[in-house]
């Protein structure tokens, strides 16, 4: 069981002068899940190397106990250090993908030729690709085999539009998640607020929020064990 994972190399919070990146629980927990699982990873990000954490993920209050494990785990810490370069991979190697979130993917991932032809390609082949949070945002471009959007007519969460309001984001941010994938013809529907949500359709996993991250995982796990 080959996994890839995803990450964000942009750290710019738009012109705010602040950091971004990706968040660290959506990283940790699906990181776990799948390690836990057995299975192999791979990291990988546009520029490769490590990739830039947003530092409010590394706040007190948003550890969990994926996030203490990873900070007491070297051989995690050294693979994220080293993430491949997004460019040499293949969806052929790999039996699924998933792209945790943090503000960053909005600015890089969402535009990245080489991101969008690998989703299409593992969307094709039948192999489950799954986004959580802000990480859905990959989607804005990626076109189905009939060349419509891939969310077009099928269900799918991510980051709401309340979520967005409630940190403060909602004018800094490139696009809202909750706007484009209804714009882009996705059924869209959320939960609670902060409150685990995750939504499958076919192969397509997509999770609301930071607490979303492990579900979504757990239901990519479900996806390749059928």
């Amino acid at each position: 069981m080959n996994i890839l994972m995803v990450l964000t190399s942009h750290d710019q919070l738009g012109n705010t002068g602040h950091k971004t990146g990706f968040w660290l629980e959506e990283f940790a927990a699906p990181y776990y899940v799948f390690k836990d699982a057995g299975a192999t990873l791979t990291l990988a990000s546009p520029a490769g190397g490590q990739p830039p954490l947003d530092p409010k993920s590394d706040d007190p209050s948003a550890q969990t106990d994926a996030t203490k494990r990873f900070k007491a785990d070297p051989a995690a810490q050294q693979a994220l250090a080293n993430t491949v370069q997004l460019a040499t991979v293949s969806a052929a190697d790999y039996d699924a993908v998933f792209y945790p979130g943090g503000h960053g993917p909005l600015w890089d991932l969402a535009e990245d030729k080489k991101s969008i032809a690998l989703i299409e390609s593992f969307y094709a082949a039948g192999k489950p690709v799954a986004a959580v949070c802000h990480a859905p945002g990959v989607l804005r471009h990626v076109k189905a085999a009939n060349g419509e959007p891939l969310v077009k007519g099928k269900k799918v969460a991510g980051f709401t539009n309340t979520e967005e309001e409630a940190v403060q984001l909602t004018d800094v941010v490139p696009f809202l998640v909750e706007d484009m994938l209804k714009s882009t013809g996705g059924n869209y529907s959320k939960g609670a607020d902060w409150v685990p949500y995750v939504v499958t359709e076919g192969n397509l996993i997509t999770g609301q929020n930071p607490a979303s991250s492990e579900p979504a995982a757990e239901e990519l796990l479900k996806l390749l064990k059928k």
